[in-house]
């Protein structure tokens, strides 16, 4: 949840992950470079509208979530600690520099953001949202530490994606109020080789949510929407296997 007062110093957290890509089938997110030119207000925008729609579709209940894009002049727009997604105003919004420490008011998983920024310059938005089956498939696949997507036509969706038949690995974590090592956790899975498989663009926390990412705050939704389709399909095969 993002009502977490800020914990730690994102200075302090280490940024030495180059990129991410698993084996000889890297899932590569720059399909388009991040618009650097993007003002901090038509960020901060795209973050209040992102909100909304999120709220409608049931992830972002209970002032849950955190939501970011990409401005110019290496800042984000991101929602503060503890705001409705739902009915979001500037003032929801920090501006938040990518180089300095939380801002006052920030949620403490904000450093989960500020983390991708600063390993992956292709990334544009990065939206957290606390969908139901995000959550509860996390819970039922921790152990093994991924879900496998294989056969949905909808994994086409996801940026290095081209066929149905693709192995993607939508990474799984023990979710945890240590943010600290969970970032460093995270990043250090997304170089690991992972033998003919994609590693998709976003992963979950058991029992929390799922993040999504993508260049910019289209392909972030895409992508954070797609996931979502294929996690219902993946619940409901499962379902009916038993």
């Amino acid at each position: 949840m993002d009502m977490q007062k800020p914990s730690l110093d994102y200075a302090q957290l280490p940024i030495s992950i180059s990129g991410f890509q698993c084996s000889t089938k890297p899932a590569r997110m720059n399909e388009t470079v991040p618009d650097r030119s993007l003002t901090w207000a038509d960020a901060a925008q795209s973050v209040i509208t992102t909100g909304r729609r999120a709220y409608q579709r049931g992830w972002l209940p209970a002032t849950s979530g955190n939501l970011s894009v990409r401005a110019e002049n290496g800042e984000i727009a991101i929602t503060r600690t503890g705001v409705d997604k739902g009915s979001l105003l500037l003032l929801d919004i920090l501006r938040q520099p990518l180089d300095q420490a939380l801002l006052p008011g920030s949620s403490a998983e904000a450093a989960l953001h500020l983390r991708l920024y600063a390993d992956h310059a292709d990334i544009g938005a990065v939206f957290h949202v606390h969908s139901l089956l995000s959550s509860v498939l996390g819970r039922l696949n921790v152990t093994q530490g991924h879900i496998l997507l294989q056969g949905w036509e909808m994994q086409k969706a996801l940026a290095g994606v081209v066929t149905h038949e693709s192995r993607v690995l939508l990474p799984v974590f023990a979710n945890s109020q240590d943010i600290h090592t969970l970032s460093s956790v995270i990043a250090k899975s997304r170089v690991q080789a992972v033998p003919d498989a994609v590693l998709a663009p976003g992963y979950v926390l058991a029992g929390h949510g799922i993040y999504a990412w993508g260049s910019d705050a289209a392909q972030a939704w895409r992508h954070l929407e797609a996931l979502d389709s294929l996690l219902t399909q993946v619940s409901a095969l499962t379902a009916h296997s038993y």
